[in-house]
């Protein structure tokens, strides 16, 4: 069956997607946050693509660092899915994180910390690494190598185990190989969003997990 991430939040929180929706099409006026062309397809393409990476859950009390965050996708859809996370939103782009920023305070998100710069010079920690479609996925584990923690979770299939959770798509063959090589203990889990969000545009589209 199908599944619509939108059905496990409560009204509050959908509440809080749409006004994200409305701001971030606001900013989106003058900024380069999101393609123009994905405007009135908003939810099932920023919304419920970001949402995917709920088919698990993040431990409360975790730490995950969203890298190359653009407008907030997909981290702030999960800061409202996931109350008791605290995330952090990693973008080299002023102009981006000042939007991110305004955009958590005026959703009252404090569990929402933007930080501009480059990744690799993030000086934080991380128990998850979270992406859409930012970087390779070898360049994007090796900045999550750097800044792990090695905290313990529940270790169920409702729950992420820690590594890198990103949403990416096209042909990733390449990027797998080019991924083993550098670190050929990974484990990588790939999920189809089609199959799991039974929506033709996902077709392409993926869900990858790296441990």
């Amino acid at each position: 069956m199908p599944w619509n991430p939108l059905d496990e939040c409560t009204l509050e929180q959908r509440e809080k997607l749409k006004a994200y929706q409305d701001l971030l099409l606001g900013y989106n006026k003058r900024l380069n946050l999101v393609s123009h062309d994905s405007e009135a397809f908003f939810e099932e393409r920023h919304v419920l693509h970001s949402l995917a990476i709920t088919r698990r859950a993040f431990p409360a009390s975790s730490r995950v660092v969203d890298w190359g965050t653009g407008g907030g996708l997909p981290v702030i859809p999960l800061a409202i899915r996931f109350p008791d996370v605290e995330f952090c939103a990693v973008d080299s782009i002023e102009k981006k994180v000042q939007a991110v920023t305004a955009m958590a305070r005026r959703l009252d998100l404090h569990n929402v910390h933007p930080w501009q710069g480059r990744a690799e010079a993030w000086p934080g920690k991380t128990d998850y690494s979270v992406s859409r479609a930012t970087a390779s996925l070898a360049d994007t584990w090796s900045w999550h190598l750097s800044v792990r923690e090695s905290h313990t979770f529940k270790s169920d299939d409702s729950y992420w185990r820690p590594g890198l959770v990103c949403l990416k798509g096209g042909d990733l063959k390449k990027e797998r190989q080019d991924l083993l090589a550098r670190y050929p203990d990974v484990v990588i889990e790939t999920l189809s969003l089609e199959d799991l969000l039974g929506r033709p545009y996902f077709a392409d589209k993926f869900l990858l997990h790296v441990r």
